[in-house]
């Protein structure tokens, strides 16, 4: 059966710090046929699948494409690990004591762990999984101008700096303007898509009043002297569990622990990027 590539997008963007749903539906391969009259619901069940499978796998794959808006860290917060911005300026040293040493830090420029000399780089949400364009001033900067360090450090190579101001009150293009593009995310892995297929056919299913595969509510059937156990799939739920074999496999592979989605941390008061376009 052929691989069904996704293109409607089914949720919001994640911002930086929260979750809002997988922006577009992940490909699938049907393990069944699809009746005719099933039609109408088929993009509902793809798109309930798609949360399924995302919110049970820890909320962690799916790209989206952002576009977001830099803002330059204050001069006196010189903290490496911060989300900031790093060009080189002419603006007044400010003294700083870095794991037991004295630096005289210009603002937006410091030597890194590995480097003697100031680098000019800015800090994404990670992961990144591909720079789209980075635009200055309405201008789009070449290719090899920049990399990506540890998946969301964007580093300047071609000799410039990063603009040390955002003007947020102007459109994104405008003079004195400067916005980021990215994928953001993990790529959906491969076995996703018979997970995806067999657990359409269920939905869909269940939807038009067919036989279930787990029957809602029915745990203990008995006929003719045989007597069979299905599992409580409220307990299975609650377990992260769907009781469908290629379903669980994928959600055990990649999710074993359960997590409801992956560890981060977060400093409230200091935003250092807006997003734009969504």
């Amino acid at each position: 059966m052929p691989v069904i590539n996704p293109t409607t997008p089914t949720g919001t963007p994640p911002g930086q710090g929260a979750d809002f749903g997988p922006c577009q539906n992940w490909p699938y391969v049907l393990t069944c046929d699809i009746p005719i009259e099933a039609a109408p619901i088929t993009g509902y069940a793809i798109s309930m699948a798609t949360d399924l499978l995302w919110s049970m796998t820890g909320m962690r794959f799916g790209l989206c494409t952002i576009t977001l808006r830099p803002c330059r860290r204050e001069c006196f917060d010189p903290w490496p690990d911060d989300w900031r911005m790093w060009p080189a300026s002419g603006t007044f040293p400010q003294p700083a004591l870095i794991a037991g040493q004295w630096f005289n830090l210009v603002c937006g420029g410091c030597p890194g762990t590995c480097s003697c000399s100031s680098v000019s780089e800015f800090r994404l949400p990670s992961p990144v999984h591909q720079i789209v364009d980075i635009t200055i001033d309405g201008t789009p900067l070449v290719t090899g101008a920049y990399r990506v360090d540890n998946n969301r450090l964007v580093v300047r190579e071609d000799g410039g700096t990063w603009p040390l101001c955002n003007d947020l009150s102007a459109p994104d293009g405008a003079e004195g303007t400067w916005t980021v593009t990215a994928v953001f995310g993990e790529p959906v892995p491969d076995g996703a898509a018979l997970a995806m297929g067999e657990l359409i056919c269920e939905i869909i299913r269940g939807a038009l009043g067919g036989d279930c595969r787990l029957p809602a509510g029915v745990q203990q059937l008995v006929r003719q002297g045989v007597t069979i156990q299905f599992p409580d799939v409220g307990e299975l739920f609650r377990q992260g569990r769907t009781g469908l074999y290629l379903v669980d496999m994928f959600i055990n592979t990649w999710n074993p622990y359960g997590l409801r989605q992956k560890s981060r941390t977060y400093r409230v008061d200091q935003p250092e990027v807006r997003r734009t376009n969504t």
